[in-house]
């Protein structure tokens, strides 16, 4: 095997293991959130980004220079990465989702809950931490007059419970209860949504 072979092949290899690099660090947004990791592992994270990028653009220059089938392979190889990238792009966009009837966050120092409630009769909640980890649940609600009935678990535990309070005029939905089984409807630290967007009927 010659000195240009051995590259080829060498490039070639770089190619694969890069692309799965990318592949199962996008896989792990579904198990914590990308930033997480890409904490945790940046010394691999990086290289591998890096390298995925280098062999990309080599990929698109080789393609251009010499055609397809010379380079069958990491042409192959980086359609597929690219592929993984824009599907996970589309799938975090609204592109393809119900449309927002409403959108809401509660934000305290070290973390963020977001609540949408969609036209379609389903609902997300995204909990993201300062540290980038994250948490998004899915599930179906119904909206009674200002009440929002869960009838999915909402959260990971208890503190956001199956049903909650629209206050249009705070601009806010509450979700403490009070000793007398009224909702508390004074805003203080984390014991509201503030109401982002409100579509409702």
């Amino acid at each position: 095997m010659n000195n240009k072979n051995v590259l080829r092949y060498i490039y070639g290899c770089l190619s694969v293991i890069s692309t799965i690099g990318i592949i199962a660090w996008i896989i792990t947004d579904f198990f914590g959130g990308m930033i997480i990791y890409m904490f945790m592992y940046w010394w691999i994270v990086i290289p591998l980004s890096f390298l995925y990028l280098m062999t990309l653009f080599i990929t698109i220059v080789k393609v251009i220079e010499g055609g397809f089938k010379k380079n069958k392979l990491t042409s192959i190889t980086h359609a597929l990465g690219m592929v993984v990238i824009f599907s996970f792009i589309l799938y975090h966009s609204e592109l393809f989702k119900s449309k927002k009837e409403l959108d809401s966050s509660l934000i305290d120092d070290l973390s963020r809950i977001d609540l949408i409630l969609r036209e379609n009769g389903r609902f997300e909640t995204n909990s993201s931490s300062l540290f980038g980890t994250t948490v998004s649940i899915r599930g179906k609600y119904l909206i009674k007059n200002d009440t929002i009935i869960f009838l999915d678990k909402p959260y990971t535990n208890d503190f956001i419970p199956d049903t909650v309070v629209i206050d249009r005029d705070k601009n806010a939905i509450f979700f403490n209860k009070k000793e007398n089984g009224e909702f508390s409807r004074t805003k203080s630290f984390v014991n509201y949504f503030e109401i982002n967007s409100y579509d409702c009927k």
